[in-house]
């Protein structure tokens, strides 16, 4: 079984793709359970900025294959807003997610344009010797293999997916479910709230899924040991 970091702290975002990942050889590490207490500051101008910083971060921390993601609420009459602040909307420390959703309907009231989407970018780093000799001309879905981005250690490899699903904002939260702006964002096609969905309801089509399927099948094309373990 390869051990996998994810840089993260959110319990909830542990739990989904815990989901997601389920089928393969992985132990997946949180950052806590190997010594370290922080993350990098979320400091870059996109999602996939940010994702590489934490992953970064991790990786020279422990040398293990990390990845990481960044996601996001972009509303269309917020022209895009809060984008990659949406964990830190309503300010302070950050994650507060009553206290985002509060500023949120704030923002949209009286407002009919209620279209939003969740994006999500998901950045994995892995070691030179975790790459097969002979990499595929092309990787499935929407992941790209990246060896020059400014936020990556040198000669790392770099895997960015992304992934989204759209839906719009409703004036009361439902559910319980879930985390973030969950409550308040709605799927005609479902006719429920992401926070009234359960788990494996919400992996089916949300951003985070959709993002960390794509990595999954990636891993499995280039051959890494995500795909049969080590």
């Amino acid at each position: 079984m390869r051990r996998f970091v994810f840089a993260t702290f959110n319990r909830g975002k542990v739990r989904e793709v815990a989901g997601i990942l389920h089928d393969l050889d992985l132990e997946i590490l949180s950052p806590a359970a190997l010594g370290i207490a922080t993350l990098p500051e979320e400091t870059g101008d996109s999602f996939l900025d940010n994702a590489v910083l934490k992953a970064a971060g991790v990786f020279l921390a422990t040398g293990l294959p990390t990845f990481a993601d960044d996601s996001g609420l972009e509303v269309a009459a917020l022209r895009g807003a809060p984008g990659v602040h949406s964990a830190r909307y309503a300010g302070g420390d950050g994650h507060d997610d009553v206290a985002n959703i509060r500023k949120l309907l704030a923002a949209l009231r009286g407002v009919e344009d209620r279209r939003a989407r969740f994006v999500c970018n998901v950045a994995c780093l892995l070691p030179p010797s975790d790459l097969p000799r002979d990499l595929p001309a092309r990787l499935p879905g929407c992941v790209r293999l990246l060896r020059d981005h400014p936020h990556a250690p040198p000669g790392v490899a770099l895997l960015a997916a992304e992934g989204e699903v759209s839906g719009r904002i409703i004036d009361t939260p439902r559910g319980h479910e879930g985390f973030g702006y969950d409550p308040v964002f709605w799927r005609d096609d479902v006719q429920k709230t992401f926070a009234e969905l359960t788990a494996a309801e919400k992996n089916g089509f949300s951003h985070r899924g959709n993002a960390f399927r794509a990595l999954r099948e990636a891993l499995r094309a280039l051959r890494a040991p995500a795909a049969g373990g080590a």
